[in-house]
């Protein structure tokens, strides 16, 4: 078990600098800038996430193609997390715990990776786009930090208690 949960987090380390370096080449090849929300795109606003309306992607990525393959390269993320989580995991539970493992690690490092690489994000409150799919999430940095270290302590708790 502690075999695979130090595999898992390896392989999401690792990941988290792929998908930062994605985005380090969007920002520059795109000139991306610090996304802004005004009230009337906001179609859902839960503490710290806006969910935006779809029509709102289009001004964060004005190439429709582009907008596409971003969203693709999105699920592909989840479902190349969610194939490590089903290759460490026995069964489902033991699965999902280790695809929010991954995910989560995966999150911080992405984040750590930014910072290291753009010196971004500069502060914890800066706004970022968190995903596209189904319609933009926008929100500042520390939300997913938040959710990432719980994903991470409640997988952990799991799996070492559950080691069967």
């Amino acid at each position: 078990m502690s075999g695979n949960i130090i595999k898992v987090t390896i392989f999401a380390i690792a990941f988290g600098f792929a998908e930062a370096a994605v985005v380090v080449y969007l920002r520059h090849l795109l000139g991306a800038t610090q996304p802004t929300v005004s009230k009337d795109e906001v179609l859902l606003l839960l503490p710290g996430i806006a969910f935006l309306q779809p029509q709102t992607a289009i001004g964060i990525l004005k190439e429709t193609d582009l907008l596409n393959i971003e969203r693709i390269r999105e699920a592909a993320t989840i479902i190349m997390l969610a194939v490590i989580g089903g290759l460490a995991g026995r069964n489902f539970l033991q699965k999902a715990a280790y695809f929010f493992l991954a995910f989560g690690i995966w999150d911080i490092f992405y984040y750590v990776f930014l910072k290291l690489t753009i010196n971004w994000p500069v502060s914890l409150q800066d706004l970022d786009i968190f995903f596209l799919l189904p319609v933009p999430w926008v929100g500042p940095v520390f939300v997913p930090l938040v959710i990432s270290i719980i994903l991470i302590i409640t997988s952990l708790g799991f799996l070492l208690k559950n080691k069967k």
